[in-house]
């Protein structure tokens, strides 16, 4: 039966939820991937006989009806596919930019080098038997044969860089994936509607947005909020049905990732994994084109050097020797060993020396390398800016539906405390009027 008790009671539990709830969001106005809530309330109606009527329906309060987030599906979905794009961008510009420094003259001294060489060698046409220059001119080859096998040195160890932040990318994503697990359990055994699982279901929701940063996932919910995850594109099963599939990581000889899901070989096309596999395939790459360049440079300064004869009179000798960037070194001739002249001239063998320079010199090449490096580095750079104005826009999309509005909690605010106030004067006058009542008989 209602009564003015049982109403401004049922009020006072209502309005009393609907001011912690207003709290919360207070609370959590900054907290990432927390969703406002809503206090859903709803009409109690009371049921019982009159006189006239059986079965009579009147009002009986307020009924609380759970609680509801402000989320978007679609606005989540397109929130977590930008921002994978972003984080594959973003990783694969890191290591891009890390390579060009490697290959950069700073960093080698490779392009000071071949140009102090080819200047000696100008230098020595006009002062062959000069001592000094000629061994400037051993020199400079010392600095290139360095400079390549510094660079060298440089790439792997970027190579294992890459794949030692695969591996700790790799462990936290399985992590992450049994945290998911942990969740989807709390939701099976949550109250419907409660604030529990409203946190369980922001707390579900982050986890994702981890995940889909860090690689290709596609999520499916059952009627409890509970998520099932698979590969994007495969559907090899990750997380689901209780079970939890975690992913690996090997890098092979060259430095070149690949990834596991149930020992089965996977691709993902998006997040840090995917930018750090194509990181490592960029890293590798450049690794193979600096030995054909070290044994190109190499093997056109070689001959040249022995298309001429030295102080002694002897055809000239290897001035590198190594068969990779890394193994290249330049060979231990003295200063009387640096063939200068030909067949014909004191000075012949430098004058071809230095008209080597054009289009397919040593010098041309290794800028040609630079070159395509840094146009590489350059699309990335764009690439990346592009994702991340994408996912920067889904993201402030996705929270203007999902974001505490402190202004609105203000009016929440003083509009549930006035009718709790309603309700705690409804349940006085319910108890003067039955004083009353009771003081007449």
């Amino acid at each position: 039966m209602s009564d003015l008790l049982g109403i401004g009671a049922s009020g006072l539990r209502a309005y009393s939820s609907a001011l912690a709830t207003v709290g919360d969001n207070i609370a959590n106005a900054q907290t990432p991937g927390y969703a406002r809530r809503t206090l859903q309330l709803r009409e109690a109606l009371g049921a019982g006989d009159t006189a006239l009527i059986r079965a009579n329906v009147r009002p009986g309060g307020v009924a609380i009806q759970g609680i509801d987030r402000a989320v978007d599906g679609w606005l989540i979905d397109d929130a977590r596919l930008s921002s994978g794009d972003a984080a594959r961008a973003g990783t694969r510009l890191e290591w891009m930019s890390r390579v060009e420094g490697a290959l950069g003259d700073d960093a080698n001294g490779l392009a000071t080098g071949l140009t102090t060489l080819f200047t000696t060698a100008d230098l020595l046409t006009a002062d062959p038997t000069n001592p000094t220059l000629r061994s400037q001119f051993l020199q400079a080859v010392d600095d290139v044969a360095a400079g390549f096998s510094g660079t060298a040195q440089q790439l792997a160890g970027m190579s294992d860089g890459v794949a030692d932040a695969a591996t700790a990318e790799i462990d936290q994503f399985n992590t992450n994936l049994q945290a998911l697990e942990a969740i989807n359990v709390g939701l099976r055994k949550a109250r419907p509607g409660s604030t529990g699982e409203a946190s369980l279901l922001d707390e579900r929701d982050r986890l994702l947005d981890q995940l889909s940063g860090q690689a290709g996932v596609t999520a499916s919910f059952d009627d409890r909020g509970a998520a099932t995850l698979r590969v994007a594109g495969s559907g090899d099963l990750l997380v689901g049905g209780g079970a939890v599939n975690p992913v690996a990581v090997t890098a092979a000889g060259d430095g070149r990732l690949s990834f596991t899901v149930g020992g089965d070989a996977f691709t993902t096309a998006s997040g840090s994994l995917a930018g750090q596999a194509e990181a490592a395939n960029h890293v590798a790459d450049q690794r193979a084109g600096l030995d054909t360049l070290a044994v190109q440079i190499s093997g056109q300064l070689n001959a040249a050097h022995q298309s001429g004869f030295d102080a002694a009179g002897n055809p000239g000798a290897a001035l590198f020797t190594g068969t990779s960037a890394a193994t290249l070194t330049a060979a231990p001739l003295a200063a009387a060993d640096v063939a200068v002249a030909d067949a014909t001239s004191a000075n012949g063998n430098m004058l071809a020396f230095g008209a080597m320079r054009g289009a397919t010199d040593p010098e041309s090449a290794w800028a040609g390398h630079l070159s395509a490096q840094a146009q590489g580095t350059a699309a990335a750079r764009a690439q990346d800016a592009a994702a991340t104005t994408r996912s920067d826009a889904a993201s402030a999309a996705r929270s203007s539906v999902s974001e505490v509005d402190l202004d609105r909690e203000a009016a929440d605010l003083l509009r549930f405390q006035q009718a709790y106030s309603a309700a705690a004067r409804t349940i006085q006058v319910a108890r003067e009027t039955m004083q009353a009542l009771l003081a007449a008989i």
